[in-house]
Formats: C-alpha cells, structure tokens, sequence
C-alpha cells in the first residue's frame, strides 16, 4: 500500500532543462561517457539528480560505492535536501541515502526533514522519502519525526499522500508510540470518526494497518466503533474492506459479532456489490458453525413448498458467487442440504445464465466423478464429492484491494 521509492519514472520530464544541461550530462545521457564514476561528479551532483538518467546512475552506483565516494555525493546532496526530497527523480537519490548511507548521513537527513515534515507527508515525493527515512532510522530518530505529526494525523489520512506516511509511522513505529493516532480517531467528532474513516478512501486503508500493528488496547475501542456500523460498512465501498479485514485478522468474538449482524439478511447482503465480497471472507476465514449458519439460512426447508432463497441467488450477478463459495467451503452433509435444495429449481434456474453455468459445471464435474450419472438423481443415491473452487468475482466492479 505504500509508496516506495524505485529506480526513478519512466516518463523523462528532465527534458525540460535540456537547453541548461551541462556538458557533462549531456555526454552522459549520449552515451559519450560509458566509463563516468561518482567521483567525476563534482558540482553536478545535483543536475544528474534531478535527472531521470543521472538519478539512476547515481543510485545504482551507491549501492557499491567506497565511503569517500558516498561522502562527496552526500555534501552536495545535503546542502540542496529540500529541493531534492520533493523532486520527481531526486528524490529517489534521497531514499538511497537512507538506504545505503552512514549512520551520520542518515542522521543529517532526518535533521533536514525536521521542521518540514507535514510539507513534505503531503507532497508526492516528499511522502515517499519520509517512508524511506521511517524504515531506516532508529526509534530516537523516528521520534523527531512523529512529534510533528501531533495534531496533524487526520489532515494526513484524509490526503492521497499522507495517509501513506501514516501507515508507515502503523508499521514501523513501536506500537506504544501510537497512541496519538488512535486517540485522533477515537475521540474525533463525527467528521473524523472511525466509522467516517472507514468509508473514506485513504482512512480505510489507515484503520486496516491499525488493526494489523496495534496494541489490543488500542485496537479494541476501534472494533467497537465499527461493530456498531457493522450493516452500514458491509455494504460501502471502502468499509467493506476493513471488515474483511476484522474477518481474516480479527479475534473469534469479532467474527461472531460481524456473522449475526448478517445472519438474517444473508440474502440481501449476498446481492450487494460489496457486502457479497464480505459474505464470502466469512466463509472462507468463519469457523465450522459461521458457515453452518449462513448456509442452513439460504437453504430453507425444501419440505414446506416455500421459495428457497438460493433460487434468487443463482440468478444474481454477485449472489452466484456467494452460491459457488458456499458449496466449495461446505462440509458434505450441508452441501447435500443445498444439493437438495436447489434440485427442485433446476428447470427454472437452465433459463438464467449465472444459474445456469452453476448447474452446467456442476454437472459436468458430477458427472466425471459418477461415471456419466446425473448429477440430481434421487436424495437417496446422493453422492456428495469435494467441489472445484469457484471463481472470483472481483471482476465485476470491486474496487482493486489495498
């Protein structure tokens, strides 16, 4: 989820200064120079930073510099580090300082940072060298940086950029470090509460590190906050998320307050775009009787004439795919419950195509398995196999995961 810093972009805007290159740069960049080494820099440090050709050599040549090589480069970078740090290439330049720099290079640039660090949180290159200095520097260092962040921890999340300083200050920072931040969404008011977080695009991604790095003591006025919105998160399309992600990561307890909010409205919900995908995270991560009851709630009872809701469900463009993950996490007597359930519905079901592929692979695969027998004969000679995984159905519109 977070930005990172890498080799530098493929788009070479440095174009623009190639009426003010150097001699030395343009050499370079034609090929004229193929044995340039970091010490035939000098001045021009800066320029070939600020290049998305010379940034790379620069970078690729730290890796494997001698300590007097890096030194020379590092004067000319520390003196130009704001210019630097919120360049397109250069700040690439600074990420490997604090990759690959000594202890006191990566000491004098936190202390180019210091004072400046909500500017460049916000900014789109500043962030990324943030994140890099957060992963290098020791816990003292990080300090300095999370003392300015105080007070400013919600403008952050909000923003494209600074939530993913955020998350890497979750990540990386001691979890007893953190109580300012869980503090700015607990005791938000309602513009900036947990709930509202959940449902925005960069705060959802926030609250799921939070659940992942914090303390439970910290994480648990959290929970609370999203159980009581639990109906209302299922169904956004942010929110949705970070309940799945209570589901996969969070304590039993969790899940079975999550499952019986549900419980009731398994239909319903399984026709949704996006609580559909929150159905199926409790049948693949919920224990034995989570899935027990989400089934034996859509099956119905195929004795007393009524409509059983998995007839609607196999006809729905998301409902289906609750349907198929019901029957690959089923154990065998409630995958016959379902079986059953379904029989009765088969000619109906041919007229609809996602109920009918349903049938169609079931089928199929029954029918490899039985030696060609059909795949509904009577309850009685009912046999019931392991069924192939189903499909994903992130394809139909859910926004990609963070």
């Amino acid at each position: 989820m977070s930005r990172s810093g890498g080799l530098g972009s493929n788009s070479d805007s440095s174009d623009r200064n190639s009426l003010n290159r150097s001699q030395l740069l343009d050499e370079f960049r034609n090929n004229r120079s193929p044995h340039l080494q970091l010490s035939d820099l000098g001045k021009h440090v800066v320029e070939f930073a600020q290049d998305q050709h010379g940034s790379r050599f620069i970078q690729q040549k730290l890796e494997r510099a001698s300590q007097k090589e890096k030194q020379a480069v590092f004067e000319e970078v520390i003196a130009h580090a704001h210019p630097l740090m919120t360049d397109v290439f250069g700040n690439y330049v600074i990420q490997k300082f604090f990759e690959y720099g000594t202890p006191d290079q990566k000491a004098q640039l936190t202390s180019a940072i210091r004072g400046n660090v909500l500017n460049l949180a916000l900014q789109m290159y500043g962030c990324r060298v943030i994140q890099k200095a957060l992963e290098s520097i020791d816990p003292q260092q990080q300090l300095e940086i999370l003392k300015e962040m105080e007070g400013q921890v919600l403008r952050c999340v909000k923003d494209q950029n600074g939530n993913h300083v955020v998350q890497k200050v979750i990540e990386r920072v001691e979890p007893h470090r953190l109580q300012f931040i869980i503090d700015a969404f607990v005791k938000g008011n309602n513009n900036d509460s947990v709930f509202t977080l959940s449902t925005h695009p960069y705060g959802c991604r926030v609250i799921q590190r939070v659940l992942e790095h914090c303390l439970e003591e910290q994480k648990r006025p959290v929970l609370e906050q999203l159980h009581t919105n639990i109906k209302t998160l299922v169904t956004d399309q942010y929110g949705n998320y970070v309940i799945q992600h209570v589901i996969e990561h969070g304590a039993l307890d969790d899940r079975d307050r999550i499952v019986n909010e549900i419980r009731g409205d398994v239909l319903k919900f399984a026709q949704h775009k996006f609580a559909s995908n929150v159905i199926e995270k409790c049948l693949t991560c919920g224990a034995s009787h989570h899935k027990n009851m989400l089934i034996t709630e859509v099956c119905g009872n195929p004795n007393d004439g009524t409509p059983t809701p998995l007839l609607d469900m196999m006809r729905d463009p998301y409902a289906n795919y609750v349907v198929q993950k019901m029957l690959d996490v089923a154990d065998s007597p409630h995958r016959k419950k379902m079986m059953l359930a379904i029989k009765p519905h088969i000619p109906s079901l041919r007229k609809f195509n996602y109920g009918k592929n349903i049938i169609t692979k079931l089928e199929k695969y029954f029918q490899k398995q039985n030696g060609g027998a059909s795949l509904f004969s009577s309850p009685s000679e009912f046999v019931v196999h392991d069924m192939m995984p189903p499909p994903s159905h992130a394809h139909l519109g859910q926004p990609p995961l963070f």
